[in-house]
């Protein structure tokens, strides 16, 4: 008893200065934790690249077991079971925008992963009567699955931008997380959707495709449930607890008078790049097929299938990092040109390259990262950090990444009758003009970039969402209502506001 009166209280206890080690190993701690919150946020995109690749093995393997419902000569399901899913997505974008600025960045999130992982879950138990009535329920199951995929893109890459800004991240590295948190993680997700398959193969057999089809898109929902466990230590972003607009009405037509031409640019060079992916994805199968002969068997398809989606992941690591040396706009720029170029020297080389395919296939997949050092990895920092503030940021990113979705849908059905129109020219330009065609559009995508959008600096949000305010002030909004706590502090400032003329009159008497 006598220690415990003689002891001082915690509180009272005076305060220890850290030592200079214990201070690293501190911030070292913090950074670890900002570092593991923007990977948290960002890396659902995973199932993006997952989900959508592995429509393209699936659909290979379902081709084999029931040929009259998939074979495009027979049926439209190949061709819908591909391009539902982009339809859904441009629903999951702008419907899941105004969820992640009006409810919040984690809630969306959250919402975003359960349905990617419940439509996962039953489109691998998908069954029918007869085969087009199972057609009918993936196609359907995909939709959704799209709708969640769509979400994760305002949720959880706005979530991973702002997140790059928190006290603590290096501003050295802010551009680089960010890109790895999303867009490199989509392209990992390439080659693991036919490296799955691939291995089911190997376990399962060509005796028990079904095992193989069912269960590449039952795996495809493990990483929305393991990431949903880190996602419940999440804080929301300091940007959003800041500068969110939950609580007030969001000033729409301000926002579009002052960011509608960064808005407008982000757009159209989503577009763009997402037009191009069609055509410049076309020689993939003549790699494949100079390779594996006319005939290939299913383990070469599959295996050739991963290692040509496995061009895009190098350009995405290493552009990252010039992403933070070169700016995100002069790193697009510079991709964009470097890809035409190599474009444009690989069609006028075909028939040299066509007879050596392991050169072409290095050749290739160098022209395929100079694509992801450019608009691939930028176009989503461009969105995320340029396009517009916080209090309407998802939205913005959704309108954005929306149009380039639209781009690839529009792509896959209008470059087959290009192609046709070279063909009647000669059997050359049928195999290469589509190339000159997208080389062009990335000269056209690197020239608007140039001219109309600004280069990204560290805590380029955080100085935008300062101006911002300053905006609205000027032009008479009341910025009291903005942050997630605002109703709260708005009550308290009321109340502080009552009480301060009395002193103010107090203070008066004294001085008199």
């Amino acid at each position: 008893m006598m220690r415990l009166f003689r002891k001082k209280p915690a509180s009272a206890e005076p305060q220890r200065e850290l030592t200079e080690e214990e201070l690293k190993r501190l911030q070292r701690r913090r950074k670890l934790g900002n570092t593991a919150t923007i990977f948290a946020a960002g890396s659902a995109m995973f199932s993006d690249g997952y989900a959508n690749a592995v429509v393209s093995p699936v659909k290979t393997i379902l081709t084999r077991l029931y040929p009259d419902w998939l074979e495009a000569d027979k049926s439209e399901n190949g061709t819908i079971f591909g391009a539902v899913g982009f339809a859904g997505m441009v629903v999951g974008m702008l419907m899941f925008g105004l969820i992640s600025d009006k409810l919040g960045r984690k809630p969306g999130m959250f919402i975003t992963t359960a349905i990617i992982f419940v439509f996962m879950i039953l489109m691998a138990c998908a069954a029918g009567p007869n085969p087009q009535v199972l057609m009918n329920c993936l196609i359907a199951f995909r939709f959704f699955v799209g709708i969640g995929i769509g979400g994760e893109y305002p949720c959880g890459s706005t979530a991973a931008a702002e997140a790059t800004e928190n006290e603590g991240v290096s501003k050295k590295r802010q551009q680089r997380l960010f890109v790895w948190a999303t867009h490199f993680i989509i392209d990992v997700g390439f080659p693991v959707a036919w490296f799955v398959p691939l291995v089911l193969l190997w376990i399962f057999g060509m005796d028990h495709l079904r095992a193989v089809w069912r269960g590449s898109l039952l795996l495809g929902a493990v990483p929305p449930l393991l990431l949903t466990f880190f996602r419940l230590f999440m804080d929301e972003p300091e940007a959003y607890q800041k500068n969110a607009m939950k609580h007030v009405k969001i000033p729409y037509r301000l926002i579009l008078k002052r960011y509608w031409p960064k808005l407008l640019a982000v757009s159209f060079c989503w577009f763009l790049y997402d037009w191009i992916t069609y055509p410049f994805g076309m020689y993939a199968g003549d790699i494949t097929s100079a390779a594996t002969g006319p005939n290939p068997t299913l383990y070469q398809t599959l295996g050739w299938g991963c290692l040509v989606n496995f061009f895009y992941v190098p350009g995405a690591f290493v552009g990252a990092w010039m992403s933070d040396w070169l700016g995100p706009k002069y790193c697009m720029v510079f991709g964009s040109v470097m890809q035409a170029a190599f474009g444009f020297g690989l069609s006028g080389g075909y028939e040299y390259f066509k007879k050596r395919v392991v050169g072409f296939a290095i050749v290739y997949g160098i022209f395929l990262s100079w694509g992801e050092i450019g608009p691939g990895n930028n176009l989503g920092l461009f969105a995320a950090k340029a396009a517009g503030p916080t209090a309407a940021r998802a939205q913005l990113y959704s309108i954005a990444a929306a149009s380039g979705k639209v781009g690839a849908f529009v792509g896959t059905y209008i470059f087959p009758h290009i192609v046709a129109q070279f063909a009647k020219r000669s059997k050359l330009l049928e195999q290469t003009g589509i190339f000159y065609v997208g080389s062009g559009v990335a000269l056209l995508s690197a020239t608007v970039t140039f001219f109309f959008l600004p280069n990204i600096k560290p805590d380029n949000m955080i100085d935008e969402d300062r101006l911002f305010r300053e905006y609205l002030i000027e032009n008479g909004v009341d910025v009291s209502g903005m942050g997630m706590f605002a109703d709260k502090d708005a009550e308290k400032a009321q109340d502080e506001t009552k009480d301060k003329p009395e002193f103010d009159k107090v203070n008066v008497v004294e001085r008199e």
